[in-house]
């Protein structure tokens, strides 16, 4: 069993953001009842059934909006009022039924008393009927929450979460829905936050039971929009609001311990998935036609997305001239003429510059995110292997 929580238990609220969750409601709040004192429910504009006739005889707090304004904006309303009444924590558990309240005790151990630590469960996906949309989701939002931040989570849409709500009032959000939480998890992450994953259960009901809220196609884009806005967003190069005081940077001096900084560099960002994605940024980079800045480039990118430097500025060199210029001419050439190029050499290069540069242009949308596609998915194959080898070593020594 996890031991207690250091943190008082008046401190500690439990959230049930709810819309049109009828059937598994009032058994999702009694057994967070069961759990925790203090427990807030948002009613987010249900039109299925009164939430406050299925809660009645709980001893819960009711929060309504008038009508349906996104589960972000459920989850925000819970933040204020369980702030306004002295909390630090606030549990968020989904109404579908899908979160397991029992498992809220395996995130009390992580919760302090002033602590920064944002708290994800993530979810068991061994379990029966997980669809497909959800394994795919959870993939591409821990995808780009890593572009984002350069931080690897195990399940960034899991909406089972521990939210120290001090800092998350103080954050501002775009996103209303369930864009809002890839959102937070990234903003919090620039703001100090600590981003800390603890194992959990789910239960997907069969696909005739299954009750979600989730629109495929309008979430879907509202996630895309969102991801682009925040990786837009983490280029400029522009400083975040820190919420958290920074920690004391752990480079030691360059010029004194050249040796150190190597060796630090060198374990940056140095997951499967880093690495990965160190090389496939500093493929697709080399391959564009930015001449003699493409080191710059490099650097500037892997130091906004937390990259490793060393992978990106090396990987470069896989696409010096004269092959992979030529392959992006050749393409390039074939989509505007519909036939190769069949005199491409260094005098027809220069001779007619700037058609080739356009044709370099126009061929390096393809073969830049093939390349990279290519180069990153090599390099998670080799760094996974070498992971896997490591750990069955360690373990064979010490047997």
């Amino acid at each position: 069993m996890p031991r207690p929580s250091p943190l008082p238990a008046e401190k500690l609220w439990c959230a049930v953001p709810v819309y049109n969750n009828r059937e598994t409601l009032r058994r999702v709040v009694e057994g967070c009842r069961a759990i925790l004192d203090n427990v807030v429910v948002v009613d987010d504009g249900s039109t299925d059934a009164d939430v406050g006739l299925l809660l009645s005889g709980l001893d819960v707090t009711l929060l309504r909006h008038g009508h349906n304004q996104g589960k972000g904006r459920a989850i925000l309303t819970a933040s204020r009022f369980v702030e306004q009444q002295g909390g630090e924590y606030m549990v968020t558990v989904d109404a579908d039924g899908q979160h397991l309240p029992m498992d809220i005790p395996r995130f009390l151990p992580l919760l302090e008393p002033g602590g920064t630590a944002l708290v994800i469960g993530c979810r068991d996906f061994s379990t029966d009927n997980v669809p497909f949309s959800s394994r795919f989701g959870r993939s591409f939002a821990n995808f780009w929450l890593l572009v984002e931040t350069g931080q690897v989570v195990g399940d960034c849409q899991s909406g089972f979460r521990a939210y120290p709500v001090h800092y998350l009032n103080q954050l501002e959000f775009k996103g209303a829905h369930y864009d809002f939480e890839a959102e937070v998890l990234a903003r919090a992450a620039w703001a100090g936050l600590e981003l800390v994953c603890v194992d959990i259960d789910v239960i997907y009901p069969r696909p005739e039971e299954r009750v979600s809220s989730f629109r495929p196609f309008l979430d879907n884009l509202r996630l895309s929009g969102m991801h682009s806005l925040l990786v837009g967003r983490r280029m400029l190069p522009l400083g975040h609001r820190r919420l958290v005081p920074r920690s004391p940077s752990p480079f030691p001096s360059l010029w004194r311990h050249p040796a150190r900084v190597l060796g630090m560099l060198l374990k940056e960002s140095a997951t499967p998935q880093g690495l990965a994605l160190s090389a496939a940024v500093g493929m697709f980079i080399a391959v564009l036609p930015i001449l003699f800045m493409h080191s710059i480039v490099i650097f500037y990118v892997s130091l906004r997305l937390n990259l490793n430097k060393i992978v990106t500025l090396n990987v470069q060199h896989l696409a010096m001239p004269p092959l992979m210029p030529a392959l992006c001419i050749e393409t390039g050439y074939y989509l505007r003429h519909g036939r190769w190029l069949t005199d491409l050499s260094f005098a027809t290069v220069f001779r007619q510059f700037s058609s080739r540069l356009l044709e370099w242009f126009i061929g390096s949308l393809i073969v830049a995110p093939v390349a990279a596609l290519l180069c990153g998915g090599l390099m998670y194959l080799v760094a996974a292997t070498v992971r896997k080898v490591r750990r069955a070593h360690g373990a064979k020594q010490g047997c």
